[in-house]
């Protein structure tokens, strides 16, 4: 069987679902768009000027290129999953169904924070959805995102930290951010919180001048950590913080990292709830203050979760469901 998933991949986690397609004796390949960049600054420069005076931006025209050139070196394949449909011009996506005798997607983004068009979706004979208002309101299949780090016992580790996170840019969670930081501070928390964007250069300057001391536990950083590094950081935590986007309904990947190495989890996700998965004894939903946020929950010991619902989640199990895999 010969598969080939298309995406982006800004943070390296769609290179998992090869790698297990693989390791079960498929013919697999990644066509990641996120490795086409501009070659040198004169590209980048014709593409500035480009996007201000034709709205066109050459960048994505080269990637969509990239993924027809390489369809065409790997030939026709019996199943093609694109994660990224709202990067491609419906034209683009046209040419890629003719690749594939099944052509799959996976969003993980709700429809209301990135659109794909009805004529694109058209062309799809599965669409796979994170989220749960998505599933309801379009008939989507659910599917939650998975578990792709090797399972580790927390016994076998010895965090000096409480709570990390670490999270792209983003206003509203920067806002709670600040809310909860005071919280962590008064119940004398241990935490590192780690904000990437270019976004966060106005904060990076103000922290060099002015030292608040919330400041001091939150970084904010222009360039991104290796997706490879992160589980270093979570090993060093007791628990990992997870907060929503605006329109957000689904679970990140955090969630599932989590549970693999067996940390609690901070969310204000009120649809954690709903999962088989769900322990309050593992398990803190904020509410809008973070006054429910206590001390005592880092001090229960984590309660395992039983091996059924775990590998259930487990990426093995997701790439079988996705390819329908015997």
């Amino acid at each position: 069987m010969k598969i080939c998933v298309i995406s982006f991949d800004f943070w390296g986690y769609d290179e998992h679902i090869v790698e297990t397609l693989c390791r079960k004796g498929i013919d697999a390949h990644h066509i990641r768009m996120g490795s086409v960049t501009h070659s040198n600054f004169s590209e980048r420069a014709t593409n500035a000027v480009s996007k201000i005076f034709l709205n066109k931006n050459l960048k994505t025209e080269k990637r969509q290129k990239f993924v027809l050139e390489s369809l065409e070196k790997l030939g026709h394949q019996d199943q093609i999953l694109v994660l990224n449909p709202d990067t491609f011009d419906l034209s683009t996506l046209e040419k890629i169904r003719e690749y594939s005798d099944r052509l799959i997607t996976y969003l993980y983004d709700s429809l209301d924070r990135v659109p794909v068009e009805k004529e694109k979706l058209n062309l799809f004979d599965k669409i796979l959805s994170f989220d749960i208002a998505d599933v309801q309101k379009y008939n989507f299949e659910k599917l939650t995102n998975y578990i792709y780090l090797p399972h580790l016992c927390s016994k076998q580790q010895k965090p000096k930290m409480d709570l990390f996170y670490i999270t792209s840019y983003d206003n509203k969670r920067v806002a709670f951010i600040k809310l909860l930081t005071k919280r962590l501070l008064e119940v004398n928390l241990k935490f590192q919180i780690i904000v990437i964007g270019k976004k966060g250069w106005k904060h990076q300057l103000k922290n060099i001048f002015i030292k608040v001391p919330e400041n001091l536990h939150i970084i904010f950083s222009i360039k991104k950590i290796s997706h490879k590094k992160l589980p270093e950081f979570y090993k060093n935590s007791r628990a990992l913080l997870d907060l929503t986007r605006e329109n957000q309904y689904g679970l990140s990947f955090r969630v599932f990292e989590a549970m693999a190495l067996e940390k609690k989890i901070i969310t204000d996700n009120e649809f954690i709830k709903n999962y088989d998965f769900y322990n309050p004894n593992n398990i803190l939903v904020l509410n809008d203050t973070c006054s429910n946020l206590d001390k005592s929950f880092f001090e229960i010991p984590y309660e395992k979760i039983s091996d059924e619902v775990y590998n259930y989640y487990t990426l093995n199990q997701w790439v079988e469901r996705v390819f329908q895999l015997p």
